[in-house]
């Protein structure tokens, strides 16, 4: 009989204090409102931390399972420091105590995104015997001893993105995204110095500088940065033109470049580092880069060697101290659909693959080293089997930033609620579902590929769409229909637009008599408005009028205004900001700008009509897009503005695609909502790592057997 797991998980009292504010606010507030958004893949995302040694040949025997099955936990990191070290800062304030016989432990920092909240979480694994961390075995693990390194305090309840954490000493280095810079379409993220002791808490990117993936040298005293220094983002979403910059740990200052284009950097010894970059012939490789002892560093004065070959892709190298002998990477070979865990050799020049003999059609990202080089680490699905405790989700309560308003990541894109609240209507391609907001009675109501959804407030039961390709050109045909989705006949759908044009994103009147759409009859997509009934058989007036894309319209409670993103103000260029006008045509204004070549779309308002919620990209990106899944716009978050617009206020802090954000007609409870539909742990790698240069050529190809992309859902 296998021995009991015995869990140990003793947790801060700032932790508990969390709890306890959560519990409090399940209380629903009689003014309290609920925002309900997609997240891109996010939901699929069932991720833990594995572990492999980097001496022993690689078989699913020798690799460990480290982080517990709870939410998702990724980018992980080693510490140096012993566990009774990191221990004893923790015990001055927590209830944490360690095991009475000095037992084998692993630990590891990682990033967790449990109880609603991104934080940075410590974990200590004893084990029973000294070989105990060599095998699979190890999953039999007596005591795990837990603990938040970030509470309450340190974050002065603020809400944000944790990423990529090390601990150097006793001081918690990590990027966090909750200080806005004050410009529109300018990242937030920013690296932060948290001292485990005390709790001060330093910021050392300058102000209105973002900085991406800290690495700290081994002797503590210096930490590097990928940057973009004072130019900003420029709306990169994939392998990024960033600089490498080095500064001083203690305050952050000495800031100095030292690598022009790189990201990822890693430390050998404190005059050597590793970054990735994409080189001159289209490979994304990794280089070396060695600062000078004898003069000042500069990108002049420091010397870059190229370390990984051509012919394939490999990013997001890991080293250890003082280690000359190999690196770890992610790579994507041209014979593999998938990313990969590979060490390589410094001093031979050869690639070692570890995680392809374990787990070749999964993912794994963004590996790590131990100290002492005997184990590499990184992140991937853990699959059902594992024994992960995190249920399916149709409603997984996001922690919000903003008292009485309550946020939930929704399994599926387009969500919108029926207007009592006890169904949501949502896409997923291809078509159309319904289900009870409860997780039950999950139907599909409409077989063919369709995006947008809009219940009608007085007929029960019809649910608006647009039916057709997403993404597609004024010439295509896509044709507004309203479904009965209490209907079980085949012939559940009436098509109200009949030109053949591109018509989308239908939104009834508040008296549903009337549906505001936007349709291509022109020539452009323009806002047109139609009979709810009859549709443009009963009669059609023209809203809005110019070479310009008018999109995504939403019709307000009281029927006075009409939401809707626009690109007028450069037409074409992808950028789109949002505008209101009424309904007659008259009172057009712009509610919002977006920034140089920005996007606000999907607007919606709030039941009471005073609120518009929207996704945006005015906090750029978070985290370099390379370390995650794709996601088309790795930028977007969710926002809220006043229909005078004042009051913008972010909602969500992430590294993801947030979007389609929608309002329940009620206040929902910050409680996850589970339902029965089980499915596995799933994600794509970023399509633009599936692009391989031809070799001889310089042009791109795709590897044979890929699966063709499929198109996004939040700016359609």
């Amino acid at each position: 009989m296998k021995p009991q797991l015995l869990y140990a998980s003793f947790l801060l009292r700032f932790f508990f204090a969390l709890l306890c504010t959560a519990t409090s606010e399940n209380e629903a507030p009689s003014n309290g409102r609920t925002i309900v958004f997609t997240t891109l893949g996010r939901p699929d995302y069932d991720w833990d931390i594995f572990t492999l040694p980097t001496s022993d040949p690689p078989s699913p025997s020798n690799e460990l399972w480290v982080t517990d099955g709870e939410s998702v936990n990724f980018n992980g990191h080693f510490p140096s420091s012993s566990p009774s070290s990191i221990l004893s800062l923790l015990r001055n304030r927590s209830l944490i105590q360690a095991p009475e016989a000095p037992l084998p432990a692993l630990q590891i920092i990682y990033v967790t995104e449990r109880n609603g909240t991104s934080n940075i979480y410590y974990d200590a694994l004893y084990y029973s015997t000294p070989g105990s961390t060599r095998s699979r075995s190890a999953l039999e693990i007596p005591v795990r001893l837990q603990a938040p390194l970030l509470g309450l305090e340190e974050n002065k309840n603020r809400v944000s993105m944790k990423d990529k954490p090390s601990l150097s000493g006793e001081i918690l280095i990590y990027v966090s995204n909750h200080e806005d810079p004050g410009e529109p379409r300018t990242s937030w993220a920013a690296v932060y110095s948290t001292h485990l002791g005390t709790g001060l808490t330093r910021r050392l990117s300058p102000y209105g500088i973002a900085d991406f993936s800290p690495a700290v040298s081994p002797s503590g005293v210096w930490t590097a940065v990928a940057s973009y220094g004072r130019e900003g983002w420029d709306g990169e979403v994939e392998e990024l033109s960033t600089d490498i910059y080095i500064f001083l740990t203690r305050d952050g200052s000495n800031r100095v470049k030292v690598v022009e284009h790189g990201g990822w950097p890693c430390w050998v010894d404190d005059s050597t580092l590793y970054f990735h970059r994409r080189s001159e012939d289209q490979w994304i490789s990794v280089y070396k880069a060695t600062l000078p002892k004898d003069k000042p560093v500069s990108t002049e004065s420091v010397a870059i060697q190229r370390v990984t070959p051509p012919g394939l892709h490999a990013f997001t190298p890991a080293t250890s101290p003082g280690n000359y002998k190999f690196i770890a990477v992610a790579t994507r070979r041209p014979n593999s659909n998938f990313r990969h865990i590979e060490l390589f050799d410094t001093v031979k020049n050869e690639f070692i693959e570890l995680t392809r003999h374990v787990s070749p059609t999964s993912h794994h990202l963004n590996p790590f080293i131990s100290p002492d080089t005997t184990r590499v680490g990184y992140h991937k699905c853990r699959g059902g089997s594992n024994g992960g405790k995190t249920p399916q989700l149709l409603l997984e309560n996001v922690k919000s930033p903003v008292p009485n308003l309550s946020l939930f990541r929704f399994e599926g894109s387009f969500p919108v609620f029926s207007p009592t609240g006890d169904r949501i209507a949502y896409v997923e391609f291809p078509g159309i579902y319904v289900v009870n907001r409860d997780g039950s009675n999950l139907r599909q109501v409409f077989p063919l590929n369709a995006f947008a959804t809009a219940w009608d407030p007085i007929q029960k039961g019809i649910v608006y769409t647009s039916a057709g390709p997403e993404f597609s050109s004024v010439s295509t045909e896509v044709d507004i229909v309203a479904i009965d989705v209490d209907d079980v006949c085949q012939s559940n759908y009436k098509r109200l637009t009949l030109d053949g044009k591109n018509n989308a994103f239908p939104s009834p009147s508040p008296d549903g008599k009337q549906i505001v759409f936007r349709s291509s009859r022109s020539g452009y997509k323009n806002l047109y408005i139609m009979d709810a009934i009859e549709g443009e058989a009963g009669g059609i007036e023209r809203l809005t009028d110019g070479p310009w894309t008018d999109t995504m319209c939403n019709w307000s409670p009281d029927g006075d205004w009409i939401a809707f993103a626009s690109d007028r103000h450069n037409p074409g260029s992808g950028s789109f900001e949002l505008y209101l006008i009424h309904p007659n045509g008259t009172g057009l204004r712009k509610l919002i700008s977006s920034g140089s070549s920005g996007r606000t779309n999907h607007p919606s308002f709030s039941p009471d009509g005073k609120l518009i919620v929207f996704t945006a990209d005015y906090g750029g990106i978070s985290a370099e897009p390379i370390s995650l899944p794709h996601h088309y716009q790795p930028y977007g978050e969710i926002y809220t503005i006043k229909l005078d617009g004042s009051e913008l206020k972010r909602l969500t802090y992430n590294s993801y695609e947030d979007g389609t954000p929608t309002w329940s007609p009620f206040y929902i409870d910050t409680v996850d909502v589970e339902w029965p539909r089980k499915t596995q742990c799933a994600f794509e790698d970023c399509h633009w790592l599936n692009e391989m240069p031809s070799r001889g050529t310089g042009t791109m190809v795709e590897p044979s057997g890929l699966a063709k992309p499929q198109c996004g859902n939040f700016y359609a």
